[in-house]
């Protein structure tokens, strides 16, 4: 049996009343359970507002649970910080490095020489898509090449556990369906156990092994589906009646239809 690499256990946070201007206590998230195995690629959904940020801040050791525990390898997982890799919506760019040097952060912050960052960086910046823009600012680059020079950061890290909170989120819809291909073809290179946020059900489908549906604040998983679509995927699998049919079941709980929304596993 597959091992599950990252579990979480009733996690829920409560942010009080003191920590909103003019609010009473606000619970975020309520009894989450999601679990991801090794090498496995899962996607969280839900309406704005429901918790998913917050659930990865919690994941990523930034955010303390108000109760819950989460498990890494089959563990407590007692310091979260630096264990995962983490990558917010935004890319985060450092204006002021050029793309390599942003790409090596997290190696030189882990104490690695510049030097052999910029070494071990390099290697990857073809399979990236960013040859040649070694020494480009990120005030010029694109949209996508953004992300792709996030990634890289985030993927050079070394973490085994990868946390992607809506990375394709700002782009148009071209540029986000390529981007959504390649980031397969990283994954499936490198089967690093991935943990993605979206608001776009379709995404979801495309990306992954298995999808959780949230529900509205406080956030709670309603609904848990296996995507069970061959690999590896190319966009024209949208058009497919399965792929269609998984589209439906996972918008059942988000747009409020009767079905199977209140199922807690398909």
């Amino acid at each position: 049996m597959p091992e599950v690499k990252l579990r979480t256990e009733g996690i829920s946070k409560v942010f009080p009343g003191r920590e909103r201007a003019g609010g009473g206590d606000v619970q975020a998230l309520k009894g989450v359970d999601v679990e991801t195995q090794a090498g496995e690629f899962v996607s969280i959904v839900g309406p704005s507002g429901c918790g998913k940020s917050t659930l990865f801040n919690i994941l990523a050791g930034l955010v303390e649970p108000t109760a819950g525990r989460v498990f890494l390898d089959g563990q407590p997982a007692r310091r979260l910080l630096a264990t995962v890799g983490y990558m917010p919506q935004k890319d985060l760019l450092m204006p002021w490095r050029c793309v390599l040097d942003n790409t090596t952060l997290g190696l030189e912050i882990g104490g690695m020489s510049r030097r052999t960052a910029r070494r071990r960086a390099l290697e990857d910046f073809p399979r990236f898509g960013l040859a040649g823009f070694e020494r480009a600012w990120p005030a010029n680059l694109s949209g996508g090449m953004r992300q792709r020079a996030a990634l890289l950061r985030t993927f050079l890290a070394g973490r085994d556990v990868m946390l992607l909170d809506e990375p394709f989120g700002a782009l148009d819809a071209l540029t986000r369906q390529e981007m959504q291909s390649w980031l397969l073809e990283i994954w499936q290179a490198d089967r690093k156990t991935i943990l993605f946020v979206t608001h776009d059900v379709e995404e979801a489908v495309f990306l992954s092994d298995r999808v959780y549906v949230m529900s509205g604040r406080p956030g709670r998983v309603v609904l848990e589906v296996d995507v069970d679509l061959p690999r590896p995927r190319s966009p024209a699998i949208s058009t497919t009646l399965e792929f269609t049919e998984y589209k439906r079941r996972l918008l059942e709980p988000l747009l409020g239809l009767p079905g199977e929304a209140d199922a807690a596993r398909e």
